[in-house]
């Protein structure tokens, strides 16, 4: 499931971005939505083009997957963002973070664990990205 801030989210009464929304499941257009699986969501991003892989360093970096370079996470270029719950498992609660390289400009998916089962890499890149979107 597709989950945006709700200061980003259109309002239905204004119809413009940076508005309060009326209703927080309104997804926002052009969006991917309806992703229930990590599959799904990598997809959905693969369509939009972002095709390269991008990793979680140990440090805390993410690694573009096309020519190496290491970014802060307050650098990343987030484009989109996609939250996947388990039903069930928490060992299933992840985000795909949909970035492009400051470097090369390629574009990719970082896949990064949270809640219970995230590392201290995921929960430092977690907090430490700006979304700029």
């Amino acid at each position: 499931m597709y989950t945006t801030p709700a200061a980003q989210r259109p309002s239905k009464a204004r119809g413009t971005v940076g508005v309060m929304a009326d209703d927080p499941t309104v997804p926002i257009a052009g969006e991917p939505v309806g992703a229930s699986t990590l599959l799904e969501a990598l997809e959905q991003l693969r369509a939009k083009g972002f095709d390269r892989d991008m990793f979680v360093t140990a440090d805390a970096m993410v690694r573009c997957g096309s020519c190496h370079h290491d970014m802060a996470p307050s650098e990343l270029n987030l484009v989109h963002l996609l939250r996947l719950e388990g039903v069930s498992d928490p060992g299933e609660e992840a985000v795909v973070l949909a970035l492009e390289c400051t470097v090369c400009h390629a574009r990719g998916t970082a896949i990064l664990r949270f809640g219970p089962e995230a590392g201290p890499q995921d929960d430092a890149v977690l907090l430490a990205v700006a979304d700029h979107r």
